[in-house]
């Protein structure tokens, strides 16, 4: 009489995919899971959670429309530069509009006083 004694692996050598191979499937095709949280107290909602996870290569994230990443300046220094380029496009035309509401004033001599 036999017993095995141990059972088969699911992913044995030459039996099935190892980590990498699942891995590339996933960012090749991309993967969704989606949930929602709720917590409710006699017929009153409480609290409500909902979770959306999207793993995928940046390659599909574009091709599926999600590219947030570009546009984030703490991501993106090209979204940095462009958040600095803007600001300091406002601070010009703030400056100027102070510059139109203040009065012309002359520079007023500076003169040294001698001991």
């Amino acid at each position: 009489m036999t017993v095995p004694s141990r059972l088969p692996e699911p992913y044995a050598q030459g039996g099935g995919a190892n980590l990498a191979d699942i891995l590339e499937r996933v960012l090749d095709k991309g993967i969704v899971i989606a949930g929602d949280i709720r917590i409710n107290l006699l017929d009153i909602e409480l609290l409500t959670i909902k979770l959306r996870l999207v793993v995928a290569s940046v390659d599909k994230a574009k091709e599926m429309g999600i590219d947030w990443w570009e546009d984030d300046p703490n991501l993106s220094t090209r979204a940095r530069r462009d958040e600095l380029a803007r600001e300091n496009a406002e601070l010009r035309t703030r400056l100027a509009r102070l510059e139109e509401l203040a009065p012309a004033r002359a520079p007023q001599d500076v003169r040294e006083e001698s001991p």
